[in-house]
């Protein structure tokens, strides 16, 4: 594995391919650099055992790891919180309960248990809430997490009949509507989408 050194020290076409980078990504590379040079030969052989323990899985699994992560950095420090405790609370369970624990969750729909990466109150809305959801533009992603967030449960089962009112054709309009609405508004204006 190559490592960043100081400009200087670097072959001439890297030097060159560094200083094109955005200066964000310069700062990264830097700061990994630095990172890396203060590790012992044993943080670096054991980073070097996790990097080809990456390499050596699927496209399609890192493809997924990628998502839990920053599903994870997406999450408030109370949702990761309450995300550390339940896993602690199935690691205490007997072998046989969390099988049959784990067999339910993979009886899951797929995309149902997807939704569960959103966090633990929104994971529970999320089949209701998933017709919404789907086939979002991905520039409102984040806008529509915080928007869900900031809704209380009630609101969000207000919502969740709604979105199944809501025709599939219709159903960008209902998103732009909610993410329009100032959050101290949301209730009065959920309450006349359902009064339509």
């Amino acid at each position: 594995m190559a490592v960043l050194t100081p400009a200087a020290a670097l072959p001439p076409d890297l030097g060159e391919i560094l200083q094109r980078l955005p200066p964000s990504v310069q700062a990264r590379l830097q700061e990994n650099a630095r990172r890396w040079a203060g590790w012992s030969p044993d943080q670096r052989r054991d980073f070097n055992h996790s990097a080809a323990q990456w390499d050596a899985l699927s496209a399609a699994q890192r493809g997924e790891r990628r998502e839990r992560y920053l599903a994870w950095q997406a999450l408030s420090a109370q949702e990761r919180a309450q995300a550390q405790a339940a896993a602690a609370r199935y690691a205490a369970l007997p072998p046989d309960q969390q099988l049959a624990l784990r067999a339910q969750f993979d009886a899951i729909d797929r995309s149902d248990r997807r939704g569960w990466l959103l966090g633990p109150a929104l994971g529970a809305d999320y089949p209701a809430l998933q017709p919404l959801l789907a086939q979002m533009p991905e520039a409102q992603h984040g806008a529509m997490r915080e928007a869900l967030r900031a809704m209380t449960p009630m609101q969000r089962k207000d919502l969740a009949v709604l979105v199944q009112r809501t025709p599939p054709h219709d159903r960008q309009r209902l998103r732009s509507g909610l993410l329009a609405t100032p959050a101290p508004n949301r209730g009065a204006w959920l309450s006349e989408e359902l009064q339509r």
